[in-house]
């Protein structure tokens, strides 16, 4: 997820989301694709996007939004009647957006859970939203994450009134998953793919962030080089703690289920599944991405037991919001990663 602020302070854009914003505003589009694995900060861009298109302060349409007039302290509150987020109702609360009142009061009557998918009905809502007037003249924005959220229905709902848009209502789609998007829909987009920080400037950020100095090489690293997934792990856990991530490896080889007490199940797959591709490509002598060289298995591993592993994470991992019990199913995916990090080369 991506960081969380006060609506009522976002904090400053990261300077390497602040070069892209000055780029995409140069360009003329009615749709943005903003794509990239999570953690680059796909909200926060589209979300800068939003507020520059609607200020009413800005000197020139390359400007970013002022953030003191009426419509950026409207944004900041969540409360601009030009700007719809259309997002899954669980990512809601996070993202300090408030749910719609309808599905307020179902979730308040336990009549359903939040839903973790966009449905189709608030697909509705969003595109009677952007066929109505305008209310302070800047035209409407409507913000979909992540956009591989939408079902196939959901989508279908969107297509037309992405491809002809009425009035002046501009779309910002962000997505970790892309690829999962109906083709037609990426179709009617311009593409961004998001843009890797450089680890020197990701670090200056993280410390500004206030992590401390000696854990944010650590948790930079554990994030594949992602600094609003270092700030802000999956799953809303606490920082990985760098002598703990250091010692994962280890822990897993020894079947220490503790290593993953306490962690919601997708967290504790997305970890495995770091741990696994770094295994994987140590194994050919490549350079691992998540974790030191020095904290990984140094003899030669089966790899048919480590394709085996790998595609059971994939599989635990389509899995993991819904499982039947988390308990055992934790205590299955260590013995799984214990199994491949003491095979024997066939």
């Amino acid at each position: 997820m991506p960081t969380t602020t006060s609506p009522s302070n976002p904090a400053p854009l990261p300077p390497w989301i602040a070069r892209q914003l000055q780029s995409l505003l140069a360009q003329r589009a009615h749709a943005w694709l903003l794509q990239g694995p999570a953690g680059l900060g796909q909200w926060d861009l589209a979300l800068a996007l939003a507020r520059a298109w609607l200020c009413e302060a800005r000197a020139t349409p390359e400007a970013a939004a002022c953030g003191q007039c009426p419509s950026c302290h409207a944004i900041s509150v969540r409360t601009h009647a030009d700007l719809l987020a259309l997002m899954p109702e669980a990512y809601m609360p996070a993202l300090g957006w408030p749910l719609p009142e309808k599905a307020q009061a179902e979730i308040d009557d336990k009549k359903r859970k939040p839903s973790r998918e966009i449905r189709v009905e608030a697909m509705r809502d969003a595109i009677e939203f952007t066929q109505s007037t305008n209310a302070r003249g800047r035209g409407k924005v409507l913000v979909v994450y992540p956009a591989e959220r939408m079902n196939p229905i959901t989508a279908n709902a969107l297509l037309k009134t992405l491809e002809e848009p009425p009035g002046d209502t501009r779309f910002v789609l962000a997505s970790k998953a892309a690829h999962l998007l109906l083709p037609t829909i990426r179709s009617r987009c311009l593409a961004h793919t998001m843009a890797w920080p450089e680890p020197a400037e990701a670090l200056v950020w993280l410390q500004a962030q206030g992590v401390a100095p000696d854990q944010a090489p650590a948790l930079l690293q554990a994030a594949g080089g992602r600094p609003a997934a270092a700030l802000t792990p999956p799953g809303g856990q606490a920082a990985i703690d760098a002598r703990q991530w250091a010692l994962f490896p280890r822990a897993m080889a020894q079947g220490d289920v503790a290593a993953l007490a306490d962690l919601p199940l997708p967290e504790a797959v997305s970890r495995l599944q770091k741990l696994c591709h770094d295994v994987m490509v140590s194994q050919q002598n490549a350079r691992p991405r998540f974790f030191e060289a020095s904290a990984l298995p140094k003899r030669a591993l089966s790899t048919r037991a480590l394709t085996q592993w790998w595609k059971q994470l994939q599989q635990s991992a389509r899995n993991a919001e819904h499982p039947l019990n988390a308990g055992l199913a934790t205590e299955f995916l260590v013995s799984a990663a214990q199994k491949a990090l003491n095979s024997k080369v066939d």
